[in-house]
């Protein structure tokens, strides 16, 4: 681990995400703050008005005098990130980011706002395995535990390789138990695997669920380049499809559209935001966008 490129590209994070967490702070995303309970904070005397409910009888006989209860709502936002580093996410072309770099840098940019806001965070990484689990914290030593483990599990970067398959059902399932109170929960995920719908349903019924589904290029348009190989990057399985046939290309983005369709459609029928982010995206734009969006809604 290049710890000096760590800290250096901390400082460059840190700073862009200096407006992401204004953007966090002083937006209005539906359920962001989102009151986790009342308390009473306090005591004051009565006013003419109040209701007496909320008279405090126990300091009202010992003063002698009228009391109410002053309340509290507690606001705090506790973040949780489940990133997938599985093959399909590291893989791209050459001297292009991959989905796994974009997602990388978004979770990190994240993660950073929640500890300029003072706001816990925690993570799953996972690809045919989970490699990481964080219960939410807040603080400097868990931003760079989160920042390490993102660059650590980078294929472009490090001499990592991903384990075959996809355990998202289990990311999913794992960190609906983890949290204990109302989250707001991100997902980058390519979502390239099946089973996981009921889990990120059930997660969706108890936390605020964005999920970022990670696409590039080749996920809708094929290259114009005759017949094409294809691997499977997590079966390995081969295969060479007629890329220039104008038949296999309109089947190929048919294929991509209805898959879109399919996934839009069960987020928001479970109250899940989705959100499109491509691989060449500024994964900054991306979330300051998904903040102002929702603050004007």
């Amino acid at each position: 681990m290049n710890y000096t490129r760590l800290i250096q590209q901390s400082h460059f994070l840190e700073i862009k995400a200096r407006s992401l967490a204004e953007g966090m702070k002083s937006g209005n995303f539906r359920s962001l703050y989102r009151g986790q309970g009342i308390e009473m904070s306090a005591v004051r005397d009565y006013i003419r008005g109040d209701d007496i409910r909320a008279i405090d009888w126990n300091v009202t006989a010992r003063m002698g005098k009228p009391y109410v209860k002053v309340f509290e709502e507690h606001r705090e936002l506790q973040i949780f990130l489940i990133v997938d580093n599985s093959l399909s996410m590291q893989i791209s072309e050459k001297n292009k980011s991959s989905k796994y770099n974009t997602a990388s840098e978004a979770a990190a940019l994240l993660t950073f706002a929640a500890e300029q806001n003072e706001c816990p965070i925690g993570t799953v990484i996972f690809d045919g395995q989970i490699n990481l689990a964080l219960l939410p914290l807040w603080g400097r030593e868990q931003t760079m535990v989160i920042l390490s483990n993102l660059q650590k599990y980078n294929m472009q970067e490090n001499n990592f390789q991903p384990c075959q398959g996809s355990v998202l059902d289990s990311a999913i399932n794992g960190a609906g138990k983890l949290l204990k109170k109302r989250s707001l929960v991100f997902i980058f995920s390519d979502f390239r695997t099946t089973g996981y719908e009921k889990s990120l349903g059930m997660l969706a019924h108890k936390n605020d669920v964005i999920a970022v589904r990670m696409t590039d290029q080749q996920d809708k348009a094929l290259p114009n380049a005759g017949t094409f190989p294809f691997v499977d990057a997590e079966s390995g399985i081969k295969k060479i499809y007629p890329a220039s046939s104008m038949r296999f290309r309109k089947a190929w983005l048919k294929e991509y559209n209805q898959r879109e369709k399919k996934f839009t459609d069960f987020c928001l029928k479970h109250g899940i935001t989705p959100v499109e982010m491509k691989a060449d995206d500024e994964p900054l734009k991306v979330l300051t966008d998904l903040f102002n969006r929702n603050q004007k809604t």
